[in-house]
């Protein structure tokens, strides 16, 4: 794809291809600030910009963007129309995509994924086999993980942990230092904050 045909995706690029270089595997533009290993793919309609740096088997395609001083690695994927920004870390075998957004000195890892319109920033950690879908949103220092899912119009943040196999989804919310694990469902309207606990099988609406 030349540079014209690229600016008509990703339409702030400027008019000329300066700074700019075409990866070697599969012809996606990197700008010359960046690394990107030979050994990493980048789609001929996807970008890395800025300081980022994208190793080993990562792949970036689609019309995914990957900036700043992020870093994506091991056999990650990053794709849709996804971007990871700030200086997030997307690593092991996790998955990017949809319109998802991850930035700030956030760290994406293991089998996790976050997909749909969701957020994952600040400096909250999402790993395991968790997912973050829908217009869900983790932030602050928050911590989803294992098998658990967050989704709908669902928040986690401040310093709360959602883990085991956990559901929390709906426009519910859990922060503070609030720790929901084992089965539990948190959905509704859902407010669950400070220390309190969930757990096991419970469900709170």
């Amino acid at each position: 794809m030349n540079w014209e045909e690229i600016r008509k995706i990703h339409t702030w690029l400027p008019p000329t291809s300066d700074g700019w270089h075409q990866h070697s595997n599969d012809g996606g533009w990197v700008q010359d600030t960046a690394i990107v290993e030979n050994t990493a793919y980048v789609g001929k309609s996807a970008l890395v910009s800025g300081l980022a740096r994208v190793f080993d088997s990562a792949q970036i395609f689609d019309s995914a963007c990957v900036s700043g001083s992020a870093r994506v690695s091991g056999s990650a994927w990053v794709f849709g129309s996804a971007c990871v920004y700030g200086s997030a870390c997307v690593y092991g075998s996790a998955n990017v995509f949809d319109s998802a957004r991850v930035f700030g000195s956030v760290c994406v890892s293991d089998s996790a994924r976050v997909s749909g319109s969701a957020r994952v920033f600040d400096s909250a950690c999402v790993y395991g086999s968790a997912c973050v879908f829908e217009s869900a949103s983790v932030f602050d220092s928050a911590w989803v993980f294992g098998s658990a899912c967050v989704y709908g119009s669902a928040c986690v943040y401040g310093s709360a942990n959602v883990y085991g196999s956990t559901r929390v989804s709906d426009s519910a919310n859990v922060f503070g230092s609030a720790c929901v694990y084992g089965s539990a469902r948190v959905y509704g309207s859902t407010r669950v904050s400070d220390y309190n606990l969930v757990f096991d099988d419970h469900s709170v609406s």
